[in-house]
């Protein structure tokens, strides 16, 4: 390893994430061990304009580039330099990935083996409050020249780095680093390995937290660990950011998926995490509700709220809405105008409904019409029935339930097989409270629909 090529590398960008970046700036510093060979920096035209705030962090602006090289030009440079190197970065995921992109732009496959001097930082010097260039450099004493600025920056990663290696002089910890199953080339910068070690393999929930223990994402999974580390496979530009800002993740076993669905919407519904953008929004569902008119008829219609307490009816489509209206009207012998169905005035003259008695233009007595208006609404409330879902416990000693009441979800809980439950009632101790909400609702509709009645339990 004392002969190994390394290459520290710093690019500054035009700050668009991963994909669509482009490079503004780079640096690169060639080392055999410990001792610089070569160095190569040049401006870059990055061929789009600057943003004034990216200006204003790395003093780069769009006079500085414009007679610069353009990435093609100095692509032979960059791999002329790199080749047989060990590609080296603080966050070294963020300057790899635009450089490969930017090759990928010219039809070049850009691979390299990688060494991150954050993770390596964390792992040799540890304890330190921070880990970012400027927090190292002041804890280390190491000089920072020309901050935000590519060869700034590389000059005091390269120290940095020297560093490193004299703390690791049998290359035990850079060999780790560098074994092909080794997590430490593919996870954030500020995640302990060891947490994702820990993760189980098993069904339930898991939420990414930042230096503060903020929940920034809340996710579900079969398969828990698979899922997070899928995370930092995707290139995605929302999925890079949120590994940068990924400190910690902490997580719950479920036993199935339908409670890690609904603790899931529970998790976004509370702590509104930043990087979940489903589910965040309250969706106002379409409800059938009852008014009673000037003269005294009780008429349905179809309204758009967030609030379903005191909705006889929910749904997620208008058309279901309508549809299920329809039905009243033809079951009942409902007018379609006092349902919500037209808008006419006078007589109803609903394209298929026909059998209005005829309380539109005063055929009938008001009285003898909202009875039948009041028994299609038991109808409605005898569809709001109260059970159970009952599903796979965390163990093989257990079951878990989901309790509906009277068409609101309750909660979920879980029993030890050895208890002996025979009423509604019993299962009230074991009950973690949730809300109802849209979501919810949604998530046991979609369950229902795909499973029938098979694990229903009727109270």
């Amino acid at each position: 390893m004392q002969d190994q090529l390394y290459t520290v590398i710093d690019v500054e960008t035009t700050g668009k994430g991963i994909l669509g970046n482009r490079i503004t700036e780079i640096c690169i510093v060639q080392l055999r061990g410990n001792k610089i060979l070569d160095k190569f920096t040049s401006l870059v035209n990055p061929e789009q304009s600057i943003p004034s705030f990216i200006t204003g962090l790395t003093g780069i602006d769009n006079d500085m580039v414009r007679n610069a090289p353009k990435f093609h030009e100095i692509a032979e440079r960059i791999i002329e330099i790199t080749t047989d190197a060990i590609f080296v970065a603080h966050n070294v995921s963020f300057d790899y990935n635009v450089i490969r992109e930017e090759f990928r732009n010219l039809g070049y496959t850009f691979t390299r083996k990688k060494l991150c001097t954050v993770r390596l930082s964390r792992k040799l010097i540890p304890g330190l409050f921070s880990y970012s260039l400027g927090r190292l450099c002041s804890s280390l004493n190491i000089p920072l020249i020309d901050r935000h600025r590519a060869e700034g920056d590389t000059d005091a990663t390269v120290i940095l780095f020297q560093r490193i290696l004299t703390l690791d002089p049998n290359y035990t910890i850079i060999n780790s680093f560098l074994n092909a199953r080794s997590k430490e080339a593919t996870i954030p910068p500020h995640l302990d390995v060891d947490v994702i070690n820990k993760l189980p393999e098993e069904t339930g929930v898991y939420l990414f937290k930042d230096k503060k223990g903020k929940v920034i994402y809340a996710g579900k999974a079969k398969n828990i660990k698979q899922r997070v580390i899928s995370h930092f496979y995707d290139k995605k530009n929302k999925e890079y950011a949120l590994g940068q800002e990924t400190y910690t993740i902490d997580y719950e076993i479920t036993g199935n998926e339908l409670i890690a669905l609904l603790l899931e919407a529970e998790k976004i519904q509370k702590h509104f995490p930043k990087f979940n953008t489903a589910q965040k929004r309250p969706v106002a569902p379409y409800r059938i509700i009852k008014y009673i008119n000037r003269k005294g008829v009780v008429q349905l219609a179809i309204n758009r709220s967030k609030s379903t307490d005191d909705s006889l009816e929910v749904f997620y489509k208008r058309s279901d809405a309508i549809e299920q209206l329809e039905r009243l009207c033809f079951d009942y012998q409902l007018c379609p105008r006092y349902c919500g169905l037209q808008n006419t005035i006078g007589s109803c003259s609903h394209y298929r409904i026909k059998n209005c008695k005829g309380i539109c233009y005063g055929q009938e007595s008001i009285a003898l019409y909202n009875m039948r208006v009041q028994k299609a609404l038991t109808s409605i409330e005898k569809q709001k029935e109260t059970y159970l879902i009952k599903e796979k416990g965390r163990t093989i000693n257990e079951h878990s339930f989901v309790m509906i009441q009277n068409g609101m979800y309750k909660g979920y809980g879980y029993v030890h097989q050895s208890e002996q439950i025979s009423y509604f009632d019993d299962f009230e101790p074991f009950l973690v409270l949730q809300k109802h909400t849209y979501h919810t609702t949604k998530i046991i509709k979609s369950y229902l629909r795909k499973h029938g009645e098979n694990n229903i339990v009727y109270m």
